[in-house]
């Protein structure tokens, strides 16, 4: 094992932060389902804010159980923000399809997210890990805001604040992916591997 390696836990796949992570995964389509089920109220529903805010909450357990159990894993740096991508294009996917988001900003983010798993990939098979920077931790918090705003029936006619937060988001989407692909290529070039 090399000294780069040595900060993730011989743990494989089956940790409890994994676990958390990967149920977050497969309950994600009752999410999607609720806010399709609210289109007569723009996707705005109860159910819908309290489910996302359960997400919400496991995404910040998982990885703090993670880091306290000294069980952060490879896998985990891979399925934690594979997690993210499925809860948050997915809800963008349910409000797009009913009519709350514009297809604009959606796609924008689409896109940048595809590059960036693409890019992952291939990182990964050079054994090169981009740790998360605090300004896309950030990100996340903001899309997940957005998200939790637009569900929330409180602001279900209040598009003008919906429509800033998401184009806020998208800006910080766009910056932190050109901070990721920078990383990256300097972590490439000098063989080396930075760890998350």
């Amino acid at each position: 094992m090399t000294e780069d390696q040595a900060e993730y836990s011989a743990a494989g796949l089956i940790t409890p932060a994994n676990l958390i992570t990967i149920a977050r995964i497969i309950a994600s389509p009752i999410l999607f389902i609720i806010i399709l089920n609210a289109e007569d109220h723009g996707g705005t529903s109860w159910a819908a804010f309290i489910l996302g805010g359960v997400f919400g909450v496991s995404d910040a357990v998982d990885g703090r159980l993670a880091r306290a159990t000294d069980s952060v894993t490879k896998a985990g740096a891979f399925l934690d923000p594979l997690a993210d991508k499925v809860v948050v294009l997915g809800c963008m996917f349910s409000l797009l399809s009913i009519g709350r988001f514009h297809w604009l900003p959606v796609l924008i983010i689409v896109l940048r997210e595809l590059w960036i798993s693409g890019y992952r990939f291939w990182l990964a098979r050079k054994s090169i890990v981009v740790p998360a920077s605090e300004l896309a931790k950030w990100k996340t918090f903001a899309q997940g805001a957005t998200l939790m705003l637009a569900v929330m029936p409180t602001f279900e006619g209040i598009d003008w604040l919906i429509v800033l937060m998401l184009w806020l988001a998208v800006a910080m989407t766009l910056i932190t992916g050109w901070q990721y692909v920078r990383t990256g290529y300097q972590a490439a070039l000098s063989g080396g591997s930075l760890r998350r």
